[in-house]
């Protein structure tokens, strides 16, 4: 996400757009990263933290597709709203999905660890972004994001899969 994020204001500037249309996407994309917090508890509570996570991953992946669509500003926007709705569910749903699969005693150093990856991925996503996007294009930028969630997917399902398993021995 914040690969995107960082690069689009960037990309925007390139393509010609003005800083005001950069302005409003990333601003529309934050209020989309945390206004959805709100609600986005209630929906893990309702259908599980990975169908949550799973919904973020799509919600992203439909982000990427629509920056690949075009380089108007809507396009813009309409990926940096998607992105930051991606991320909310993603994020808010990854960190429950910590909390509930560790014992109460783990827990504070299990979302510590989290947070460090987390947000030690977001700062090289941050400082690569443009020298990926002044290298190789906004395409580029994109295109990376499906490697990316693919693994993300693989590891989520395989996740829900031991869950899944470790219950049926429960039961």
């Amino acid at each position: 996400m914040n690969l995107l994020m960082t690069s689009a204001p960037l990309a925007m500037k390139m393509c010609g757009l003005s800083l005001t249309d950069a302005n409003w996407g990333i601003q529309w994309h934050v209020v989309a990263m945390f206004l959805p917090s709100f609600w986005t508890g209630s929906l893990v509570q309702r259908f599980g933290a990975p169908r949550v996570i799973f919904a973020g991953f799509a919600l992203i992946a439909v982000a990427a597709f629509i920056n690949l669509s075009g380089q108007t500003s809507q396009h813009f926007w309409a990926g940096l709203i998607l992105l930051g709705l991606g991320w909310n569910l993603g994020f808010v749903g990854a960190s429950s999905l910590v909390v509930e699969t560790h014992r109460p005693e783990e827990r504070t150093r299990v979302q510590s660890f989290n947070d460090f990856l987390v947000f030690g991925t977001n700062a090289i996503a941050s400082f690569s972004s443009g020298a990926l996007l002044v290298r190789s294009g906004w395409d580029a930028v994109n295109y990376v994001v499906a490697p990316a969630l693919a693994v993300a997917v693989i590891v989520l399902l395989m996740g829900a899969h031991r869950a899944k398993e470790a219950s049926r021995g429960l039961s």
